[in-house]
Order: C-alpha cells, then structure tokens, then sequence
C-alpha cells in the first residue's frame, strides 16, 4: 500500500500547534491535541430561515444575511402593492417603518439602518420616488430621473446604482443606468442589453448585471460597471430573469428566477466566469436578496408552494475548514 510520503512526496509535519493559514489539502499532526488533522472544504448549501410577517413578491432588499432589510411588493390582486418594510435578524424578521409610497419590483440596495429604495410600479403607475431609511423610518430623497420599474440596484444609500428595467411611458424595456449621490441621481452608462428583472450585486463604481428579461425572454447575459461604462461579464450557466443577486463585481452570487419554468439553480461568479453551486431548498422568483456570495439571502417571491411565499431562505458557501481524521 502507498504511503502518503510516496503519493504527495512529503513527510507529514508534527507541530505543536495547527497552521496559521493552512492549504487545502495539508495534512500535519497536532501533538498538542494530539490528533491528525487537514485542511478540507465544507460543502455551499441552503438552509431555511425565518419567515416573512407578510407574503410577497417583486420586493427591494438590502443588508446582510444576519442585518437585512425587506421592503414593498406584490402581496395579492387585492392588495396590488404594499408599503411594508420588514427587518431581519439572521433569525426572525420584525416590523420596521412603512415607505411612504406603496410599490412593487422597486430597486433597492443599502444597509439595514441606511437603505434605499427607489422606482418601481405604484398603485396605478410606475414611479421615480427614491426613500431613505434610517434604521426606523423612511424619508423622500431624490427622485430618478425617469419613472421605471423592474429594475435592481447595488451600491449604499450615498452612492446607489439603478440599471434596466421596464418603462410604462415608453412601453419597453430601457438600457438606461442612473447613480445616486445620497441627495440627487444623474445618468451613468447604458447597459449594452436592455432588460428588465435582471439581478444586480456590487457597488456604484463596480457593479454587476445578472441576466434578467431581454426582448427574446430570459438571458444570461451579465455586464460589469466600472463607475462610467458597463462591458461584457462571463455568461450565465441558465439563463433566467426574476433571481437574486448578492455579493460584489469578484464575488458574486445569483439564485432562483425563471427560465420558463421556476428555477432554484445557483451560481458563484469569481470576477470571470459563473460556476454552478448548490440548488435553492425551493425554487422561486422575483424575490428579495441580500448578502454576499458566502452568506447569501433570498426571501419572498413566487413560488410553487404559494402565489407568494413567506419564505426566507439562507446561504452558506464552500469555505475551508480544518478536520480532525478519527479512526473507523
């Protein structure tokens, strides 16, 4: 039988203490514990979370994972649109300040105590209203230079970016990218693909567009932004519009959408290309996000349990850890 020293052409390491910044795959012996240990990788997979007071779907997010934020929506044909704001504990969610202007499919980015929600479709059109939240309460900020709804954001409430969407008073889908200052937005770069429901991740000055609904259905086109100019990104795996997105421009995240059925697919992107990861506990669209590509979140939406769902699912990537081998 092959010895490790003949597979790996090395001696196992004995050291009293485990390895400041270990490779995956080093194996060393630890005399202190004493045990025989190596660096591995836990598997990415979601877990569910806690529901949603109200069901919905097409509502802005924003936060982390353990600090987010929920706001607006489709509730039901009786209720069209919804002012709700929730808040997110990593846990449970809690009520928070309703938003002035009831809405749904509004962009949203920002933090739990710093968010920002702007555009989206009211009770009988789309809007250009932007509202800032503080932690307790929205107030009116600037308002986007169009009217748009569908459309997603990234970035902080002082330095937001809004990009695609669909626009009643032109009836089509717009390529169009605004940026806000925390007081006024102006206009950006165009997307090089109009298209409304895509995904977005990242900040002002580096963001990105995540598939979404261009004139021939569901694409997987993504665009990087550098502040002023939007270029070609690595293609989705599955095309799919109405997904979440979390994470930065390098590390980014998609989950969920459509694809002409409901879809749960996820995928990892690392600045180049998208890898496929484990799939959603349920497939969903349209939903809330937050978080990053490690612990992502996406809540509400529609999926196949409900017209909307209560829902709220959370997200552990593939990270490494150090195992102990213990004897069979």
């Amino acid at each position: 039988m092959s010895t490790y020293y003949q597979i790996f052409g090395g001696k196992i390491n004995v050291i009293s203490a485990d390895p400041s910044n270990p490779i995956k795959g080093q194996v060393w012996f630890n005399t202190a514990t004493p045990a025989l240990k190596y660096r591995g990788v836990t598997a990415a997979a979601w877990a569910s979370g806690g529901n949603l007071a109200t069901g919905r779907r097409g509502l802005g997010g924003a936060g982390t994972q353990t600090s987010a934020l929920g706001f607006s929506g489709y509730v039901s044909a009786g209720t069209p649109v919804s002012n709700a704001t929730e808040e997110y504990d990593g846990s449970s969610w809690s009520g928070g300040g309703n938003l002035a202007t009831a809405r749904r499919f509004p962009g949203g980015c920002g933090t739990q105590t710093s968010g920002l929600c702007f555009g989206g479709r009211a009770s009988t059109a789309d809007t250009n209203s932007t509202e800032e939240y503080d932690g307790s309460s929205w107030t009116a900020g600037g308002n986007l230079g169009t009217a748009v709804r569908d459309l997603p954001g990234c970035g902080i409430q002082t330095a937001g970016l809004g990009f695609g969407g669909y626009r009643t008073s032109g009836a089509s889908l717009t390529a169009a990218t605004e940026e806000y200052d925390g007081t006024s937005w102006t206009a950006g770069g165009n997307l090089a693909t109009a298209r409304n429901v895509p995904a977005g991740a990242g900040t002002q000055t580096a963001g990105l567009c995540i598939g979404g609904n261009a004139a021939t259905g569901p694409t997987n086109v993504t665009e990087e932004y550098d502040g002023t100019s939007w270029t070609a990104g690595g293609n989705l795996n599955t095309a799919r519009s109405g997904s979440g997105g979390a994470g930065t421009q390098t590390v980014g995240l998609a989950f969920g959408g459509y694809t002409g059925t409901l879809s749960s697919a996820t995928e990892e992107y690392n600045g180049t290309s998208w890898t496929n990861s484990t799939n959603m506990l349920v497939p969903v669209r349209e939903l809330g996000n937050a978080g990053t590509q490690t612990a992502g979140l996406g809540f509400g939406g529609y999926s196949t349990v409900s017209a909307v769902t209560t829902a709220t699912q959370e997200y552990s990537g593939a990270a490494p850890t150090t195992k102990s081998v213990t004897a069979t």
